[in-house]
């Protein structure tokens, strides 16, 4: 057992509903053939059963009706008496609201232009408050399970929505904080999967930042014969293991495979056929929780070590130029006091070492016996080897008199430089290296600030071409450039080593080849396209990431019962074959997301298992297993499915399958394939689960009823939009950073959050509830705060009263407030702290550090702003969230028909 104390308390000392009694026996039948997630032809839908969370909304009521009654299935809303048929797409549109700018099937894709002609009378405006909104659903949730404990003893239970403040009680299976799922009662067989073609998926988060209130995972340490797994599928110990033999054997829930249990693991059953020390052992009791790895589970069987963090820093003539040098020089000194370490532990045994770049390489020796640091030059970049090793990794604590001797002294010494060129690959080379000859993993921080044009290997040219927007070749803009830097992945994940990198670029640096190895080594790239006005959010940025949680040499298998299996990975990780999957490391922030196909029949009786198992080296250098499991129901009805679907998981699996998908096909084919998987989604609920209706109407499931807007903003999203105005190097950052991204982050990067602060009640802690992301909702005399977990605005209309401006800026009104503000200023009264403290909350729980912008009703600078209210037409081409609506109803009705 471990040291930690694991007392049987509640909720370990009493039986859990739904837990343990897993039956046995898998029903095998033929082999189904796999199904894709993409495209495909329509399918033909037998009659429908009566089903029920159904979300109902009439999008055109039939032709000369002005009263409609309840449908026994939702709620019909009527918007007006006459329509007018866009005949050449065979939809129904009511005119007024939209602009006629509407592609039909046939056109150039899902709205890239293409009118569709309206005649007739003019019609009643459509009501927006009558579709399905985000901020309602959210604000629903929160009203019915917010504040409360969520337990995790039974099987296939959806849990709050991720916007919900809940706090989590493992009884059995992980919490949704480390596993959210598509839907949470998986179809029993391929053909009902592949009818209904909603992804089977799960976003796994194995790092996911566990609340004070709750608690953190337990450690196992079953001594030198390390964790109990299978013999035949390898998963390891378990609440899905099934004990049997008076208590000598154990079944594998995962593969029925009957295995002896260990003599020094034995216990007597209970007359319900379990353990008595079930609710004492954290692997029987719970879904996640953690095993100390023997030897057997560490490089070539030796202890792991400490990892280290180097620090690299281009001091090319614009890094010293600018100031970056010196600021960079200036923050470490402190920083690396904030070094990540053990719960409990005085100081961190991360190692430190640094090197200086541009077309040569400097290394320093820092050993805290020298009175001056000393540099030792590498420049030949085509041969990279470490000068030193002894000295260039070196704890901070007690290397601390040498290290501020050198932060001191770089910023000078490089004072007079002229050289403007820079070499990339090989300072990442340089990393590997000296991480081998110290035998531990750890991470790279580069600061870097331009194109590598000096002669080396990985040099980059400039290939950003607008010519290629919107045709067949668009795609290879964010194909990484192929040789030096894949093969420079492999050798980081081999070693362990993640890299961070922080580019401070004034022009194109291929960010697709740059950001290559970052992105498989489950690294971040930060990037800042004006160092002067981004000098403080840079720091945040950086505390944030050097503190950070975070596990290194990391495998993760993800193992399922009979029947189904993993077969698609996306995120930060490099994979050699089709099941292990390897990160350099892996943070509190970063996702995978998996995609799982059936290669047999599932039974409703066993539900569908999955375990989650990542082997990784500790910030100390201790080698530890970290576990999550989760258990969900398999239904043959579809209506079962769509009831436990979740709209937020969804969109990070569709984001990250079209970012995947956008390197190999016309950007307007992935726009494409979108909406045709929204459509057969949508009319397979429509034909399957819904009660017959007038075809006129829009019927949606509840659980997915605000899942159009979201795929609206998706194919709105910069990456995806095909538009000359955005700079490639954005679009492919964008494309990046969300492929590792978890669900509360694509959440609310896809679905901003717009907050009135005019009204605000001052003397209350709550923060006003968000209205829907609309110009509509802005009023003259308001001020909103609008956030997306990577950019924060604070939007102030021209009438916004005076004594509140003067307030919050301590200016007389709004004409006195500064244009290029990016802070406000400390003031001591209600609105200006209330203000403060909402904008530090927000700061503190996401995962970057936003800058905040403040943007003047009518000021250039509110197109920036204006491109985040993602339910109005989209600024670089787009519908909005009404016409989008329109247009999926009349592609489902093509499905349908």
């Amino acid at each position: 057992m471990s040291q930690q104390g694991y007392v049987a308390t509640p909720p370990y000392s009493q039986a859990q509903p739904g837990m343990g009694g897993y039956p046995a026996g898998f029903g095998s039948s033929p082999a189904q053939p796999l199904y894709g997630h993409y495209g495909g032809q329509p399918q033909s839908f037998p009659a429908p059963p009566t089903g029920k969370a159904t979300f109902l909304w009439s999008l055109i009521p039939p032709v000369k009706s002005s009263v409609l009654a309840f449908h026994p299935t939702g709620r019909i809303l009527s918007f007006g008496k006459c329509v007018t048929r866009a005949l050449h797409c065979g939809m129904v549109c009511v005119s007024g609201q939209f602009g006629g700018q509407m592609a039909g099937p046939g056109m150039a894709g899902p709205f890239q232009g293409g009118a569709a002609h309206m005649s007739g009378p003019p019609q009643k405006k459509l009501d927006p408050d009558s579709i399905p909104s985000t901020t309602q659903v959210t604000e629903d949730d929160q009203a019915k399970r917010g504040g409360q404990v969520y337990t995790t003893n039974l099987r296939g239970q959806v849990p709050p929505l991720v916007t919900t403040d809940f706090t989590v009680q493992d009884q059995g299976n992980a919490s949704p904080r480390f596993m959210r799922c598509t839907t949470y009662s998986f179809p029993c067989t391929a053909d009902l999967a592949k009818q209904c073609q909603v992804p089977l998926g799960a976003i796994i988060k194995p790092f996911a930042t566990v609340p004070k209130n709750e608690t953190p995972l337990y450690v196992v340490n079953h001594g030198e014969t390390g964790p109990i797994r299978c013999n035949r599928c390898k998963a390891y110990m378990c609440p899905y293991m099934q004990f049997i033999d008076g208590g000598r054997r154990y079944q594998c829930g995962f593969c029925n495979c009957v295995n002896d249990v260990p003599a020094f693991y034995f216990q007597h059953l209970d007359h319900m056929g379990r353990r008595v020390d079930l609710y004492k052992r954290p692997e029987l009791s719970l879904g996640s929780y953690e095993f100390e790895a023997t030897l057997d589970y560490c490089k070539n069987n030796k202890p792991a070590s400490p990892p280290a963090y180097i620090f690299m820093i281009d001091v090319s003539y614009a890094n010293i130029k600018s100031g970056l040098v010196r600021l960079i020089c200036e923050e470490l000194k402190t920083l690396l006091d904030n070094l990540p370490r053990e719960d409990g532990a005085e100081s961190s045994t991360v190692k430190v070492g640094f090197v200086t770049y541009n077309k040569i390489l400097h290394f320093y020796n820092v050993k805290s016996a020298l009175a001056q640091p000393q540099m030792m030059v590498v420049s030949d970049t085509a041969e990279m080897f470490v000068p030193l090793l002894d000295g260039f990794l070196v704890n901070f604590q007690e290397s601390r008199a040498v290290i501020n001797n050198l932060l001191d002294q770089i910023p000078d010494m490089f004072a007079d430089t002229n050289e403007s060129e820079t070499v990339f690959a090989p300072v990442i080379q340089a990393g590997v290296e000296a991480l081998k000859t110290a035998e531990c993993s750890g991470k790279l921080f580069i600061f870097h600030s331009s194109i590598p044009t000096a002669e080396a290997p990985g040099k980059l040219k400039n290939r950003d071409d607008k010519k290629l927007i919107n045709t067949e070749k668009e795609k290879t803009l964010f194909q990484p450039q192929k040789g030096v830097y894949e093969q420079l992945s492999q050798d980081c994940v081999s070693q362990g080593c993640s890299v961070d990198l922080f580019l401070f670029p004034s022009q194109y640096v291929d960010l697709a080849t740059m950001g290559d190895v970052p992105t498989h080594t489950g690294g971040s790239i930060f990037k800042y396209s004006n160092f002067q006005m981004d000098g403080q959010h840079f720091l945040s940025e950086l505390r944030k990431d050097v503190k950070k949680a975070i596990g290194f040499d990391a495998i993760m298998r993800v193992r399922t019962s009979t029947g189904f299996r993993a077969t698609n990975f996306f995120g930060a990780i490099h994979m050699n074959n089709t099941t292990d999957v390897e990160m350099a490391a892996v943070d509190c922030d970063k996702a995978v997301t998996v995609e799982f196909k059936h290669d047999d029949k599932l039974s409703e009786e066993t539900g569908a298992l999955m375990q989650c198992a990542l082997l990784y080296t500790t910030v100390s250098g201790q080698r530890r297993l970290r576990i999550h499991n989760l258990s969900l129901n398999c239904s043959a009805q579809l209506s079962e499915l769509y009831k436990s679907c979740e709209t937020d998981a969804l969109i990070n699996f569709f984001a990250k399958s079209a970012y995947r998908a956008m390197l190999n096909q016309p950007l307007k084919t992935v726009r494409e394939i979108l909406v045709n998987q929204t459509a057969h989604m949508l009319a397979c609920y429509r034909k399957n689960c819904a009660s017959p209706s007038a075809a006129s109407q829009l019927i949606l499931p509840d659980a997915m009823k605000v899942f159009p807007v979201y795929l609206n903003s998706l194919m709105k999203t910069g990456p995806l939009v095909g538009s000359a105005e955005l700079s490639t190097d954005d679009r492919a950052h964008q494309r990046l950073i969300t492929m590792a991204m978890g669900v509360e982050d694509t959440q609310l990067l896809l679905y901003p959050r717009l907050v009135p602060l005019h009204n605000m009640d001052v003397a209350s802690d709550v923060v006003p509830a968000p209205v829907r992301c609309s110009e509509e909702r802005l009023t003259d005399a308001g001020m909103f705060l609008l956030e997306n977990g990577r950019s924060l605005f604070l939007w102030l209309g021209q009438a916004c009263p005076p004594e509140l401006v003067q307030r919050v800026f301590n200016v007389p009104s709004f004409a006195h407030v500064p244009a290029d503000l990016s802070s406000l200023p400390v003031l001591d009264n209600p609105q200006s702290k209330k203000l403060r403290s909402i904008i530090d909350s927000l700061l503190d729980q996401r995962p970057s550090a936003m800058k905040l912008l403040i943007v003047k009703q009518k000021d250039r600078s509110e197109l920036l702003f204006r491109q985040h209210l993602v339910e109005d037409k989209g600024l670089h081409g787009g519908a909005s969230y009404m016409d989008f609506l329109c247009y999926v109803h009349c592609e489902i009705r093509q499905v349908l028909t």
